[in-house]
């Protein structure tokens, strides 16, 4: 007769199954019952408010007043209205549209200047 490689019966793995869970349990219980997580009082509501109005804020400024998106490349953010204005314009030659904006769209996507870089303060 060949010998049993597990001389353990099964029942045994059962009981090592049920003891992990009820442990598993017992741990997350600990840390439910230790660990207390902060309520949203009105402090921290008018903080949230007022950095969500902040954030608006800052998008309105984006769409409505001009910048320089990348001005090593000579890439600026126009305000919505001057925006539609000078596409409508362009709209009237749409082949000179087509045109002047690969051009632009190749420019954009070109590699940045290079910079000869700074000698290290350790060499």
């Amino acid at each position: 007769m060949n010998a049993d490689p597990n001389p353990k019966p099964v029942w045994h793995f059962g009981i090592n199954y049920a003891a992990a869970c009820l442990l598993f349990v017992v741990i997350v219980a600990a840390a439910k019952l230790c660990i207390a997580v902060p309520g949203i009082d009105a402090d921290r509501a008018s903080v949230r408010s007022k950095d969500l109005a902040e954030i608006r804020a800052a998008e309105d400024a984006a769409l409505t007043t001009p910048g320089w998106v990348d001005q090593d490349r000579g890439l600026v953010r126009l305000p919505i209205a001057q925006a539609i204005q000078i596409y409508e314009k362009a709209a009237q030659n749409p082949d000179a549209a087509r045109a002047d904006l690969r051009a632009r769209a190749e420019k954009a996507a070109a590699p940045p200047p290079k910079t000869t870089p700074k000698p290290s303060a350790f060499e």
